[in-house]
């Protein structure tokens, strides 16, 4: 079952990564993007797909199948692919409101995969931990977006790399991996912090108001960072 799975795992990808490339060149000829700008796409999407299908197996996926829910993460992530192949583009409303739009689209979308993986009995911790990846790599996205788009300065990439170094955190100290309890507060803070960055980075903010919007849903984040610290810390 477990050839299966990732094999079925690597279809859905390659069918995601076809639907990227062809995404961006339609996107090329409506907007002013790059040459470079399907490749940029496309190489962030490969590295989600390979990641994903390399730690899919049957301990955290009991199911052959790949899943509906997985699916629409898997969607979700190609938005966030096309998102992040704005990094590095001219700096152009069109292209700002377009990377807004999607990330509209992509945080719509969250909680359908799961409400997906519930009705189908799917639910598996692979599952939760691909939409929770894929959040976390849209707010790094759109945190780099804001800093490239003028919005607000480097620091702003803090919103993006806080949860990256929680992890890393992780491989340095033991205690840091143990698993958290479910928290409201946690999802809804990721959440907010979503809203907050496509905001920043709509065509129609500007600063300071841009750079004062990103600064409090980046002390919000850091909160919530360093209460979950400190319940690991405790629990230690």
């Amino acid at each position: 079952m477990r050839n299966r799975l990732q094999g079925r795992t690597a279809a859905a990808m390659v069918v995601a990564l076809v639907a990227v490339v062809t995404l961006a060149g339609f996107f090329r000829i409506l907007l002013p993007f790059g040459a470079t700008f399907p490749f940029k796409a496309a190489l962030c999407f490969a590295v989600v797909g390979a990641i994903a299908g390399s730690r899919i197996d049957t301990r955290n996926h009991p199911f052959a199948r790949f899943g509906p829910a997985n699916q629409v993460t898997t969607a979700r992530a190609v938005f966030v692919a096309l998102i992040a192949g704005a990094i590095g583009e001219v700096d152009d409303p069109a292209i700002a409101a377009a990377a807004a739009a999607g990330a509209i689209a992509v945080t719509v979308m969250d909680g359908v995969d799961g409400w997906m993986a519930r009705r189908a009995g799917m639910s598996s911790a692979f599952g939760a931990r691909f939409d929770m990846e894929i959040d976390a790599l849209l707010i790094l996205v759109l945190s780099i977006l804001a800093w490239t788009f003028g919005k607000a300065g480097a620091w702003v990439i803090l919103s993006g790399l806080l949860r990256y170094a929680f992890v890393a955190a992780g491989w340095v100290w033991g205690w840091m991996e143990r698993p958290l309890e479910p928290s409201r507060r946690r999802q809804t803070i990721c959440v907010v912090q979503i809203i907050a960055l496509i905001a920043v980075i709509e065509p129609f903010v500007t600063q300071p108001l841009s750079a004062f919007i990103a600064a409090i849903a980046l002390v919000v984040l850091a909160g919530s960072f360093v209460v979950d610290t400190r319940w690991l810390v405790l629990q230690a």
